[in-house]
């Protein structure tokens, strides 16, 4: 097993890519503790790794805004389990639609930011005593590939996920030295909840999704939670055991290749070329 009696934190944990992360690294043979907001979800996560054999704990609701919250697990997850090795920042999120210049507003700008940039360096700085004391951490932040090379607006969260890579690399460098490995994720298109917030589920939304995939992402399919899983596996584990200050897209070629139909010379509009 990959991550065989290794103590992991993944916030964010109750669903969507986060419950994907938290259920591999079970089945690798991590500890986990699910930090999230929604506890009751998140307890029900755990129960169902605890129910097939492996160990999930859930302190209690987590919001990762709070720093007592956090701190109070973090506290108990090294009581319970005498260290940290691995912490994966998977909760975050937007409000509600797109972050424009039109419509958006401070108090909007001011609450995604403490959400995506301000949780997870709650998060890390409560866990970071513990990995410095044993010599060895692996941190996975998320971000996104809106930040530097946007699809659609929205200012506040891909501002607050470009900081993020900002912190990614400066922390990267700076813990290198003591065998903290500090990386980054950044999902293209994958289909969770976290669509919600944007467009309903339901016919529409897949219809809109088949298209962004034909569109946009070159191997032509939206992700799934699973495939961002097993990024955050390989960046946890040994295997990545020469890996730090990393961006991994993980979007089936997006922001390192473009789609065929997102060109003209290779699309299936052009008959000229392309018969």
């Amino acid at each position: 097993m990959l991550l065989n009696q290794r103590i992991a934190i993944v916030t964010g944990g109750s669903n969507g890519m986060g419950e994907a992360i938290v259920k591999k690294f079970a089945s690798e043979g991590a500890i986990v503790v699910i930090a999230d907001i929604h506890v009751d979800r998140a307890i029900q996560v755990a129960n169902e790794i605890n129910a097939t054999g492996g160990t999930c704990k859930v302190f209690g609701k987590v919001d990762i805004t709070d720093k007592n919250q956090v701190q109070y697990t973090v506290q108990e997850t090294v009581k319970s389990f005498g260290r940290i090795d691995i912490l994966i920042n998977c909760a975050g999120g937007v409000l509600s639609g797109n972050g424009t210049s039109d419509n958006i507003t401070m108090d909007d700008w001011n609450k995604v930011l403490d959400l995506n940039l301000n949780g997870t360096m709650n998060m890390i700085l409560e866990v970071l005593p513990f990995m410095k004391a044993e010599g060895y951490g692996k941190i996975v932040n998320f971000t996104s590939m809106g930040a530097f090379n946007p699809y659609s607006t929205v200012l506040h969260y891909h501002a607050a996920k470009g900081a993020i890579e900002s912190v990614t690399a400066n922390l990267a460098f700076e813990l290198a030295p003591q065998g903290i490995y500090v990386n980054s994720v950044a999902p293209g298109p994958i289909r969770t909840t976290f669509w919600d917030k944007l467009m309903p589920p339901g016919e529409e939304r897949d219809r809109f999704m088949e298209n962004l995939a034909e569109k946009e992402v070159p191997l032509g399919r939206m992700g799934t939670a699973e495939d961002i899983a097993g990024v955050a596996l390989f960046l946890s584990s040994s295997l990545s055991d020469f890996v730090t200050g990393e961006k991994i897209n993980v979007g089936g070629g997006m922001g390192n290749i473009i789609s065929h139909n997102s060109t003209y010379l290779s699309s299936k509009e052009n008959s000229i070329i392309n018969k």
